[in-house]
């Protein structure tokens, strides 16, 4: 895998009756501005003519109150904000897809990533299709286009054409008279649907979108499962449910959704208090106080603290218009993104002992320059604390984790890791403690590729195989 893949936000509304839905699509998408940073779109429906805007750059700055006012009511919307692989950020990349194709129209978003999409598009390419983009979402348009030719609903086509598809995907779908969502098998990534006080339904990647709208989160959307919103109500046909092992990616956890979201039934902060409280259980150190990188290390930051006693402050001032480094597709944009959007407070750090507690570590550039800055600000030792396992793969379904060449962990002992970020100590949350904080109330089911190797399903056939896989992990245990 030589490129990062991208991390996306969808939405959906129906409604039984013509309102504003562009301005309900315009707030869930604001919602789930951290899930893509660089583009954009909205796709209004009124009695099956379609009303669409896409651009490059955030919601807020593509969405302007004069474009809203353009769209006009409808009945059906869908939304979605795209954070590309460095060289994907295009115009043609942006989503919601809209085509037109012999049985009517549609507008398609998805978040993931297909294992044989390479595969998918040679063989649509072969059968004369003509591809306008990079992004997976016209692999699976131009599969629904096919099976729909067959097919007796544009539901039944999207549940034949998930047969053909492998991997990671949560889709959303609206035809002239429907609103369809889909998530894949294994439920790599989240899918949630709900319903307002006046009875439209609503679906999206977080549930974070659903409390932006007013409405009240339902249940996730099953591994596997089609639900189609329609005149008629609510229908689901799981013909791909229980087909295979649910994966539920477990860096929502540690990074990709907001904290005030429930994903699969669990609370994402109670989930990352946990991870810090398992980290001051098992990695006790003498400091004065305790501080995040915010604004995803915040929660464990907490736990931390609450479990080991030390106090808990405010070490870093955030400049909330400065996105998510972690997303920014180029490493010199992120490093750059750094010093403009963390400040550390001088007077919490100055002549303390602190415990920094952070989500990941990755490349390990970013990290290095914000323990830089601490010490700059006078902090005379510095503990970090990492609320995930080391990263040691890459990831195939669509989370932004690079290839084993340029992950840290996957290079370097963990030694040699504090060295290069230039902490006292360095600890990072162990696989099996994890694991226990998944079971907490019972359930299972989580991928965990990215930590242990253990893929769920085939990767792509270039990128890597099993015997691969099976020596590095080899090499990790011999080195640490």
């Amino acid at each position: 895998m030589n490129k990062i893949h991208e991390e996306c936000g969808v939405f959906g509304v129906y409604s039984s009756e013509v309102k504003n839905l562009a301005s309900m699509t315009y707030y869930a998408l604001y919602a789930l501005q951290h899930r893509g940073q660089d583009s954009c779109g909205i796709v209004v429906n009124d009695g099956g003519v379609f009303t669409g805007k896409k651009d490059l750059g955030l919601v807020g700055d593509v969405f302007t109150k004069e474009v809203l006012a353009s769209f006009g009511p409808g009945k059906i919307a869908v939304g979605h904000v795209r954070a590309g692989v460095k060289g994907s950020v295009t115009h043609a990349n942006a989503q919601p897809l809209v085509v037109n194709h012999v049985k009517g129209t549609m507008a398609l978003g998805f978040n993931g990533s297909l294992v044989n999409k390479n595969e998918l598009r040679t063989e649509l390419e072969l059968q004369g299709s003509i591809f306008h983009s990079t992004a997976d979402t016209e692999v699976i348009a131009y599969e629904i286009i096919k099976a729909r030719l067959n097919a007796p609903s544009i539901e039944r086509a999207v549940t034949n054409a998930m047969d053909k598809l492998k991997g990671a995907y949560c889709i959303v779908l609206m035809s002239p008279t429907k609103l369809i969502a889909a998530r894949d098998p294994n439920g790599f990534r989240p899918l949630c649907y709900g319903v307002t006080e006046d009875g439209s339904y609503v679906v999206a990647s977080e549930s974070c979108a659903l409390d932006a709208v007013g409405a009240k989160l339902v249940r996730d959307v099953k591994p596997g499962e089609v639900i189609v919103f329609d005149s008629m109500g609510v229908r689901s046909i799981e013909d791909h449910c229980n087909t295979a092992k649910m994966s539920s990616c477990i860096f929502e956890f540690v990074y990709n959704a907001r904290p005030d979201s429930i994903v699969d039934g669990y609370s994402v902060h109670e989930a990352r208090v946990e991870m810090g409280r398992y980290l001051a259980k098992k990695y006790p150190v003498e400091a004065d106080v305790v501080i995040s990188v915010p604004d995803s290390g915040n929660d464990a930051a907490i736990g931390y603290a609450k479990e080991s006693g030390i106090p808990y402050e405010l070490g870093f001032l955030k400049n909330k218009y400065v996105g998510r480094t972690f997303i920014f597709p180029d490493q010199k944009d992120r490093e750059d993104q750094v010093r403009k959007k963390l400040n550390p407070i001088s007077s919490v750090v100055n002549g303390k002992r602190v415990v920094m507690v952070d989500d990941s570590i990755v490349r390990g550039t970013t990290s290095g320059r914000v323990v830089k800055l601490l010490r700059e600000a006078g902090a005379t030792e510095v503990h970090f604390m990492v609320s995930s396992p080391p990263f040691l793969f890459p990831c195939y379904y669509g989370t932004d984790v690079p290839n084993k060449d340029m992950l840290i962990a996957n290079q370097h002992t963990l030694e040699e890791i504090r060295q290069m970020v230039g902490v006292d100590s360095l600890n990072y949350l162990d696989l099996e403690d994890m694991k226990k904080i998944a079971l907490m109330d019972g359930k299972n089911g989580f991928c965990y590729a990215c930590f242990n190797g253990e893929y769920p399903t085939e990767t792509p056939k270039s990128t890597g195989n099993k015997y691969e896989t099976k020596i590095n992990i080899e090499e990790y245990t011999k080195r640490h």
